[in-house]
C-alpha cells in the first residue's frame, strides 16, 4: 500500500517540476522576442535617420511616413506578443486548475485507502479474538463430549462402538422401509406419466383403425333345400359321404338337424373347400365318388387362384408393394385361418394400420412407417405353412421373410414378436405392442377356460408362495388379486413391500391382458370374552 502513495507523490512533484520550468523558459522567450522587436524598430529609425542624411532629398513627410511605419510595425509586433502571452497565461491557468483538481481526488483517494486500512486492521483484530474465543469453546466442547460419551458407555454398559453399530443396523432399517416407499411412489408417477403417454398414442392409433373383425368357429353349417338331398349326399352304404371326407378331409355331420349339414373340421380352408364343392354337387345334382374328386379337386384350383386375389387385394388395401407372389398367397390364405376366433387376415390387417399409425404418432419417418406396416401384416405368416414344422409360428414367418428376400428388420420384428428372438430393430416392438392391441382387447379374441382358470391359479399361488401371507382371492375376472396376511408376522411398512414385490413378479413371470391391481389386507383383531 506504501508503494502506490510513493509513486503519487513522486507524480505531483514532478508535474510541478514541469510547470516551473516551462514558465521560466516561457519568461525568456518573450524577453527575447521583446528585444529583438526593439532592435528591428531601433534598425529601422536608424535607416530612416541615415537616409535623411545622407540624401537629404527626402522631405519631413517621409520621415514622418517611416516613422509611422516603424511605430506601426511595432505596435502589430507588440500586439501579437499580448497575444500570445495571454493564450499561454490562460494554458498555464487550466493547466495549474487541473493539477489542483487531480491533487484534490488524490487526496480524496489516499484518505479513503487509509480509511480502509484502518477498518482491515480493526476488522483483523476482531477475526484473531473470534478465532481464539471459538477454539476455546471448541476445545471445551470437545472435553464435554467424551465425558458425555463415557457416561453413556456407563449407564447401557455399552462401547461406542458398539452404540454406533446398533444405530446404524436401525437407521439401514428404516432407510431402507422409507428407500421402498419412495422407489414406489417414483415409480407409480413414472407409470403414471407413461402410461399416459402410452394410451394416447395407442388410443388415437385404435380410434384411426376401424379393422372389421370376423369370429371364425370349427364348424360351418350347410343350408340345403329340402331334406331329401341328405340320402343323395349320403349315398349307397355311405359311399358318397365317405369319398367327400377322403378327398376334403372334413368331417360331415348329417343329423335330424331340419335343411343342414354341419362341416367340421379345425382347418378353415379345408372347410371351404368342402362347402363350395358340395354346393356345386347339390346344383350339379350328380353326386358320385368319381364326380366328388373332380368338384373337390376343380374347387381347391379355384381357391388357389382366390388366395391369390386375396392377397393382391389386400396388399393394394395396405399400400404395400413388391411383396413376393408366395408371401402373396399367404397372405390371402390367411383369411382361412383363425387363432382363438379371430380371423388372421383381419387381424393381420389390423395389426399392419396400428403398426403404420403408430410409427408415424412416433415420428420415425416415412421409411419406418412402410417398413412397420409391411411387418405388421407378414408377422403371422407362420401360422399358415404349407408343411407342418416344429418350429413356432414365430421363427417359422421369419424365416419364409427371409427365404423371400424381405427387409433384415422386417425378419426381425416376425421372429422376435413373442420374445423369441432378440429386437435389434426400432419396428420390432411396435409390432409385438400392435399384435397384442389387436389380439388382446376385449371382444378380439375368445379366451379358453381352461387357460382362464389355470391364470387364476397361478396369480393366487405365487402370492401364498410369500412368507406370512394367510390367503389369497383373484377376482373381477383375474384384474384384481387380494392378498390377506398376518397381522403378527407381517407390519404396515412390511405390507407396503409386499404389495410391490408381488406385482413386480406377477409383471415379470406372467402374462395377461390389461392390468392387475395388488392389494395388500392386515387386520389386527383383539378378542376376549366377558364372563
Amino acid at each position: 500500500m506504501e508503494s502506490p502513495l510513493i509513486a503519487i507523490i513522486t507524480g505531483i512533484l514532478a508535474l510541478l517540476l514541469g510547470i516551473f520550468t516551462g514558465k521560466k523558459i516561457f519568461a525568456k522567450n518573450t524577453e527575447k522576442q521583446v528585444e529583438d522587436a526593439e532592435a528591428q524598430a531601433r534598425i529601422i529609425v536608424d535607416a530612416a535617420k541615415k537616409a535623411a542624411d545622407d540624401g537629404k532629398i527626402l522631405s519631413d513627410t517621409l520621415k514622418e511616413n517611416k516613422l509611422l511605419e516603424a511605430k506601426e510595425h511595432f505596435s502589430q509586433l507588440k500586439s501579437a506578443y499580448d497575444k500570445d502571452v495571454t493564450q499561454r497565461n490562460q494554458k498555464l491557468a487550466e493547466a495549474e486548475n487541473k493539477f489542483k483538481q487531480q491533487q484534490q481526488s488524490f487526496n480524496e483517494k489516499t484518505a479513503t485507502l487509509q480509511k480502509q486500512v484502518t477498518d482491515n486492521e480493526t476488522l483483523k483484530e476482531n477475526l484473531t479474538r473470534q478465532t481464539d474465543a471459538m477454539n476455546i469453546k471448541r476445545a471445551e466442547l470437545d472435553r464435554h463430549h467424551e465425558e458425555h460419551v463415557k457416561r453413556l458407555e456407563k449407564v447401557a454398559n455399552l462401547s461406542a462402538e458398539q452404540a454406533k453399530a446398533e444405530l446404524i443396523e436401525v437407521v439401514k432399517e428404516e432407510a431402507r422401509t422409507r428407500a421402498m416407499a419412495h422407489v414406489k411412489d417414483i415409480m407409480e408417477e413414472a407409470k403414471l406419466n407413461a402410461t399416459k403417454e402410452a394410451k394416447k398414442i395407442i388410443i388415437q392409433s385404435i380410434q384411426r383403425t376401424a379393422a372389421e373383425q370376423t369370429i371364425e368357429n370349427a364348424i360351418t353349417v350347410f343350408n340345403l333345400e329340402s331334406d331329401e338331398i341328405k340320402g343323395q349326399i349320403i349315398g349307397r352304404e355311405g359311399r358318397n359321404i365317405r369319398a367327400l371326407e377322403a378327398a376334403t378331409g372334413v368331417d360331415l355331420i348329417i343329423d335330424d338337424t331340419p335343411e343342414a349339414i354341419v362341416l367340421s373340421c379345425f382347418d378353415p380352408f379345408r372347410r371351404e373347400v368342402a362347402r363350395l364343392s358340395l354346393q356345386r354337387l347339390v346344383q350339379d345334382g350328380r353326386i358320385h365318388p368319381a364326380r366328388i374328386e373332380e368338384v373337390v379337386e376343380k374347387t381347391k384350383k379355384q381357391l388357389e387362384e382366390q388366395l391369390m386375389e386375396i392377397g393382391e387385394r389386400t396388399i393394394i388395401e395396405l399400400g404395400v408393394h413388391g411383396l413376393h407372389k408366395d408371401l402373396v398367397r399367404i397372405v390371402g390364405k390367411m383369411r382361412f385361418r383363425s387363432s382363438y376366433g379371430q380371423n388372421l387376415l383381419m387381424h393381420s390387417k389390423e395389426t399392419a394400420n396400428l403398426c403404420g399409425i403408430m410409427a408415424a404418432e412416433l415420428g420415425l419417418g416415412a421409411k419406418v412407417v412402410k417398413l412397420a406396416k409391411r411387418a405388421g401384416l407378414l408377422h403371422d405368416i407362420g401360422k399358415v405353412p404349407d408343411e407342418e414344422t416344429e418350429l413356432s409360428h414365430a421363427l417359422l414367418g421369419a424365416k419364409i421373410a427371409e427365404r423371400c428376400g424381405e427387409h433384415a428388420s422386417i425378419v426381425n420384428a416376425i421372429g422376435a414378436h413373442h420374445d423369441e428372438m432378440e429386437m435389434t430393430y426400432i419396428i420390432s416392438p411396435i409390432i409385438q405392442a400392435c399384435d397384442a392391441i389387436s389380439g388382446a382387447r376385449p371382444g378380439a379374441r375368445r379366451e379358453m377356460m381352461q387357460s382362464y382358470m389355470q391364470r387364476i391359479k397361478d396369480l393366487e399361488n405365487l402370492a401364498t408362495a410369500y412368507d406370512g401371507v394367510e390367503k389369497a382371492y383373484a377376482i373381477q375376472a383375474g384384474r384384481e388379486l387380494r392378498v390377506i396376511v398376518e397381522a403378527d408376522k407381517v407390519s404396515d411398512a412390511d405390507s407396503d413391500r409386499l404389495s410391490f414385490e408381488i406385482a413386480d413378479k406377477i409383471q415379470k413371470e406372467m402374462q395377461y391382458p390389461g392390468q392387475i391391481k395388488v392389494t395388500v389386507i392386515r387386520e389386527l383383531r383383539a378378542v376376549n370374552i366377558a364372563r
